[in-house]
């Protein structure tokens, strides 16, 4: 084995190693947030905005990419006055999730996940909604903080040119 390799492998059994024993396991981890984002998601997406925020705690940095596109959000951003907003947007919906790969440490965890949803959005009728998202959680003390969201509806793919003419606006 290369001296390179060995070394990594060093260092990452040493890692391993110093990780304090009573934390609970990455996996277990893993599976409460997987559990805890398609319960606040469906919450969400009935509207009830007050229980989501009892469900999901946010960083100070938190960053959401909406999948309208545009500027990121920024958790300064999320006003009181937006949050009640955002929880109007939503009515009447239901969320399937479907987890493509989840990813642990014991300070981050990252899923990547397709939200299927049939639901009221923005005073449209309802209607299937399709997201890729990804979610990143940060732990902070013995706390999960949900760090960043990102979400797009291209579930279904788009061509080439498609793609081409929304990156040119």
């Amino acid at each position: 084995m290369p001296a390179s390799r060995r070394t990594v492998l060093a260092a990452a059994g040493a890692a391993l190693a110093s990780l304090d024993a009573t934390a609970i396991p990455v996996d277990d981890t893993v599976r409460e947030l997987i559990k805890l984002s398609e319960e606040s998601n469906a919450t969400l997406l009935r509207g009830d905005i007050d229980r989501y925020q009892e469900l999901i705690s946010l960083t100070d940095d938190f960053t959401i990419m909406a999948p309208f596109g545009g500027k990121p959000t920024r958790r300064i951003d999320l006003t009181a006055e937006r949050m009640q907003a955002m929880g109007r947007f939503f009515k009447n919906g239901t969320l399937e999730q479907e987890v493509i790969a989840a990813y642990g440490s014991p300070d981050m965890v990252v899923l990547a996940l397709i939200e299927r949803a049939q639901v009221e959005v923005g005073g449209l009728p309802s209607q299937p909604w399709a997201l890729r998202v990804t979610l990143v959680y940060r732990r902070e003390g013995k706390e999960w903080r949900l760090a960043h969201r990102h979400a797009d509806p291209l579930v279904a793919g788009i061509t080439l040119e498609q793609s081409a003419a929304l990156a040119r606006g």
